[in-house]
């Protein structure tokens, strides 16, 4: 994410954390990302690819790590994306660690992976964060 060509997200990221719904719109580098604190709710859609994915998502962890601290009783987590690239895929990991804090303090975590049909990459994608993360997901497939 550059500023100088997202100045109006630049801002909306700046002031993440006064937010108790969190609803950013996708463009072609960065995902739509949906978080409310008042239901539990969080999305991830679209494409990952920013410029800078640390400085991207840094305040989306951030805003993840209060929340975690007093979660809804259920927590559901929607991943939907069309492409990761590699760094965005190192946030995603992390984004999911975060999340898993939720249990620790007795939420129950659901996390559901789509993926298009014919996109085995990204089903390999999510196979591999469980794995590695230790997190149950729950994959749908669409067209």
């Amino acid at each position: 994410m550059n500023p100088l060509t997202h100045p109006e997200l630049f801002m909306e990221l700046a002031n993440l954390q006064e937010k108790d719904v969190v609803n950013i719109k996708g463009t072609l580098e960065t995902p739509q990302i949906l978080l409310n604190k008042n239901d539990g709710t969080m999305k991830f859609a679209g494409r990952s690819l920013p410029e800078n994915p640390k400085l991207f998502y840094a305040p989306f962890k951030n805003w993840l790590a209060v929340y975690v601290e007093n979660p809804k009783p259920y927590t559901h987590v929607t991943f939907m994306f069309d492409y990761i690239n590699t760094t965005s895929s190192k946030m995603v990991m992390e984004l999911i660690d975060i999340f898993k804090k939720v249990e620790e303090r007795n939420g129950r975590l659901i996390i559901d992976w789509y993926y298009q049909q014919d996109d085995e990459d990204m089903l390999e994608s999510g196979e591999d964060f469980e794995q590695v993360t230790g997190s149950e997901f729950n994959y749908h497939s669409y067209p």
